[in-house]
């Protein structure tokens, strides 16, 4: 009977400890530790000529500014192209200015013979004019007259084809070949201004603002379009990123301010949530069970440091606790 009862109080006492412990579980969730990353803005800086180096002016760790030197190029074939477009475009100056006009001793010649020609019709037709007032009297032949009539006549023709003649010398070619003319100037134009743009591409520049965290140039290495040369890390606005199931995102708001753990520098430090994006279907989290659960998104969290200088480096991991994050007021 004792043994019963012995059995019986060591019973309770177990139901007593599991009560007390799901109490408790249920009272202390564990918290939800998430892991992130430090981000920043990277461009990767490639050469869009085939060129061959030979100054460097920045390296690994420099910190540059938008439009510094970075690396000169040299390439000898792009000189000569640019030397070739420089005198085609001239030449077709050339030749548009040789359409648009003519030479003054060539109008001044036109201009001559167009005053002859007219002289003479006029003495063509002041010998007609004599001619016809004779012939009702018989003082000329109708011979003679029809000389005179064909003479009238002629030298009308050569009049209108003198006045031809002078007025094309000083207006120049044709509208169709004047258009041609032009044609050919912007041609060579468009032709100039791209060796020129290539020419340029031979002095890389600083695209942007930042930190050179790698540098594949070499001076005396020939280098093809595309190649990567300089990558540059904006280190001046770096973010943070978490990737959280949306069953999590109750935790977190944009405008949140909370505390993270930086296993780098050892210290805790405080970000606000700027954003919260969903990812792709690629990053949905998928349910195992076959009934009594369903697919849950991924979506990205993104912060800010609210000190600018608090040590963070691009690629440094950091450590939320996500439930026991504070608000900002």
């Amino acid at each position: 009977m004792q043994n019963i009862k012995k059995t019986v109080a060591i019973i309770i006492g177990i139901i007593i400890l599991l009560v007390g412990t799901l109490v408790y579980i249920s009272r202390h969730k564990p918290e939800l530790v998430i892991q992130g990353e430090v981000a920043a803005n990277r461009v990767d800086i490639s050469v869009r000529v085939q060129g061959r180096a030979t100054v460097l002016t920045a390296d690994i760790g420099d910190k540059v500014q938008k439009g510094d030197l970075l690396l000169q190029l040299e390439s000898p074939a792009l000189e000569t192209q640019l030397a070739t477009s420089e005198a085609q475009y001239k030449v077709a100056i050339a030749n548009r200015d040789v359409t648009y006009s003519t030479r003054p001793e060539t109008i001044e010649a036109m201009r001559a013979q167009y005053e002859k020609a007219e002289a003479d019709l006029l003495l063509a037709k002041s010998n007609l004019d004599r001619m016809e007032g004779a012939a009702p009297r018989g003082g000329v032949s109708q011979q003679n007259l029809d000389v005179a009539r064909n003479s009238f006549s002629s030298a009308m023709e050569a009049a209108a084809g003198a006045k031809a003649n002078y007025e094309l010398a000083v207006s120049g070619s044709s509208s169709e070949q004047k258009k041609l003319a032009d044609a050919q100037v912007d041609q060579a134009l468009a032709a100039l201004n791209q060796v020129k743009s290539d020419y340029a591409a031979l002095t890389v520049k600083a695209p942007s603002n930042g930190q050179v965290t790698v540098r594949v140039a070499e001076v005396g290495q020939l280098y093809n379009p595309g190649t990567p040369l300089y990558s540059i890390v904006d280190m001046d606005n770096l973010w943070l990123t978490f990737n959280i199931r949306e069953d999590y995102l109750n935790y977190a708001a944009v405008g949140d301010i909370f505390s993270i753990y930086v296993p780098a520098l050892k210290a805790h430090v405080d970000v606000k949530i700027q954003a919260i994006n969903p990812l792709g279907q690629f990053a949905n989290w998928h349910a195992t069970k076959a009934t009594g659960d369903f697919d849950l998104r991924t979506f990205e969290v993104r912060a800010k440091p609210i000190k600018e200088d608090a040590g963070l480096l691009p690629g440094m991991s950091v450590i939320a606790d996500w439930k026991s994050r504070r608000h900002s007021e």
